[in-house]
């Protein structure tokens, strides 16, 4: 039986946000390094210094700078990212003359997600901004950029904002946000839809039933970022799908 079109978005949207919890976790302190690194290239000489330097200066809490906005950011992003990928797959199927409920190629559920992206885009672009701001909060002290001692929370950045540039501010920067997430989620739901086919081929298996330690595989912080992150991602979206999804197969 399968469940209501509004329940199966409400399915994606709540697995959409568990699997943002779990990549933010599991990611946070490589993101952090790497938007300290970005934002003041010539204060350190590679992502280990950046993080050593950091834990000696704040603590483990210095990695995690940001987190609040992080958290709120990935959980909207993939919430609406998780909801209208499922909404996007019915629009490629009623484009492509498909039936409701077709199976669609690997090719076409990333389509789905690139146009998901789009979506998604308008509610990472705010907490994104105020996650960056937060997480280079300390050296832009250190240079003299703003005020040593000033408050740093998730409301004293909001406010700075509204303050400076108004409600339009938080959206700065988002044709650039749609230009980057487009091909990118292109590729990370293509990447991932074909890596499940091509697990579940060799297995012998479907792609509903792998196992999931074929999500975790092993540079920059960006990229050690992303191993850990979206596996955690897609893990915990899974898990908490098909949790949700099994009165519906009964």
């Amino acid at each position: 039986m399968a469940p209501h079109p509004l329940t199966q978005a409400i399915i994606d949207l709540s697995a959409g946000a568990c699997g943002g919890i779990a990549c933010v976790l599991s990611g946070q302190p490589f993101d952090t390094a790497k938007v300290k690194m970005q934002t003041f290239p010539s204060l350190y000489r590679g992502f280990v210094h950046c993080f050593v330097s950091v834990y000696k200066q704040v603590g483990l809490r210095g990695l995690y700078q940001g987190t609040t906005p992080a958290l709120l950011a990935n959980i909207a992003e993939n919430a609406v990212l998780f909801m209208s990928y499922g909404f996007c797959q019915n629009v490629v199927r009623f484009v492509s003359g498909l039936d409701q409920g077709t199976d669609l190629s690997d090719v076409q559920k990333a389509c789905s997600g690139s146009v998901a992206s789009i979506f998604s885009s308008l509610a990472l672009c705010p907490t994104e901004l105020v996650k960056c701001r937060l997480q280079a909060m300390h050296e832009m002290e250190a240079s003299g950029k703003i005020a040593s001692g000033q408050k740093s929370t998730v409301w004293s950045v909001v406010r700075n904002v509204l303050r400076t540039n108004g409600p339009l501010g938080f959206y700065q920067g988002l044709t650039t946000t749609i230009v980057r997430e487009v091909p990118g989620y292109f590729c990370f739901f293509g990447g991932y839809e074909l890596s499940r086919s091509m697990f579940a081929h060799h297995m012998g298996r479907d792609k509903e039933h792998i196992g999931v330690g074929v999500l975790y595989s092993g540079l920059t912080p960006t990229m050690i970022r992303t191993f850990p992150a979206n596996g955690a991602l897609f893990l915990a979206y899974e898990v908490s799908r098909k949790i949700m999804m099994q009165p519906f197969e009964d």
